[in-house]
């Protein structure tokens, strides 16, 4: 060891964002652990390593007697490693016990902790990293498709992979090696290898994420976004309010000539995006949720969190969507149960 082993240890700790006192611990536990396999097995002694010289030094606890019986754990109190202006009789000394040839040694032992503890700390860098980006948005690069029907594809996030599960890919989703696509990160968990970032790009926080990113009213909070109900690859809903009544919450998410909207659109591959005002009224927001369907009429039973919904004959099917898609996106969206009924249908009911 010497003051460029020292430096360069420095160097390390900082490139690698790694702290020095761990490493440097790290090293005098891997020192005294070849000292005691290589010279004494004694459970008295110490390594040092020095960080303003490089030296590496061992040191043994003796206890300081008047007549030496176990040398490995006595001194004498005439020796002269032993200040007598210090210590007396009883009192626990450390002598230095460095073997000669002890650097090549050393040198070997904190090369190969040096390493482990480089790849341990830099997996751990890693992980606090990615673990603050749950929830977010990352701009990933496909590195490899696995698989051959539900093919897995593995992510590149710039400091780690990423895994795109074939659950949380969009129907009909292909991907190539190059390819750059948006992906929310749903899960970070640690693993032997390094951290491993569960990604989506089926998760509903995707889209909040893209608006949030696109229409500057929701970064600075005029426009919150209230609900998102997702059916990944065929259409979303989502529910939109503003705090400033001067400020339209639909128009702000769609854009001027639905720019914003379509660049969100583009990123979901032609998803579908119903943008509605979110409204503290049940029976104005549920109106509002079966989008693009006009409603004639809501009968909210508040106990029981359910409504009636009653639209035009022509507008039945539109209410409930292809395989029912749009009243199960509305009552998702809102939280309630939704029974539609044509005009025609609510008057039979009724007897009319």
């Amino acid at each position: 060891m010497n003051i460029e082993f020292v430096e360069a240890l420095g160097e390390l700790c900082k490139t690698r964002r790694i702290k020095k006192e761990v490493l440097v611990e790290a090293i005098e536990q891997a020192l005294m652990s070849a000292y005691k396999k290589n010279y004494d097995s004694a459970s008295n002694a110490r390594v040092n390593l020095d960080l303003d010289t490089g030296e590496v030094a061992v040191y043994a606890q003796k206890k300081v007697v008047e007549k030496v019986e176990n040398a490995q754990l006595e001194i004498s109190i005439d020796s002269p490693d032993v200040d007598r202006t210090k210590y007396e009789l009883g009192d626990i000394v450390e002598v230095k016990v460095t073997p000669r040839n002890f650097g090549r040694i050393a040198a070997q032992a904190a090369k190969q902790v040096i390493v482990q503890r480089i790849r341990e700390a830099e997996r751990g860098v890693i992980y606090d990293e990615y673990i603050e980006k749950e929830a977010e948005i990352l701009t990933a690069i496909v590195l490899r498709v696995e698989g051959t029907d539900k093919k897995t594809v593995y992510v590149d996030l710039h400091r780690t992979e990423g895994v795109l599960d074939p659950s949380q890919q969009m129907p009909d989703e292909e991907f190539a090696p190059g390819d750059r696509i948006k992906v929310y990160v749903m899960e970070v968990n640690r693993a032997m290898k390094g951290p491993q970032v569960m990604v989506s790009r089926t998760h509903s926080g995707l889209v909040k994420r893209l608006f949030e990113m696109e229409v500057p009213e929701i970064q600075t909070g005029v426009v919150q976004i209230k609900s998102i109900a997702r059916e990944a690859g065929y259409r979303t809903k989502m529910a939109v309010y503003s705090v400033d009544s001067n400020v339209d919450p639909v128009g702000a998410c769609v854009g001027q000539k639905g720019l914003r909207v379509e660049s969100i659109v583009n990123e979901l591959r032609g998803e579908k995006v119903d943008i509605i005002k979110w409204s503290s009224d049940p029976a104005e927001y549920i109106a509002a949720a079966l989008s693009p369907a006009k409603v004639v009429g809501v009968f909210v039973n508040e106990h029981e969190k359910a409504a009636k919904v009653v639209v035009l004959d022509n507008q039945l099917s539109l209410a409930i969507g292809k395989e029912g898609q749009n009243a199960r996106l509305a009552a998702k969206l809102t939280g309630w149960k939704i029974d539609i009924k044509s005009q025609s249908q609510m008057e039979e009911s009724m007897g009319v």
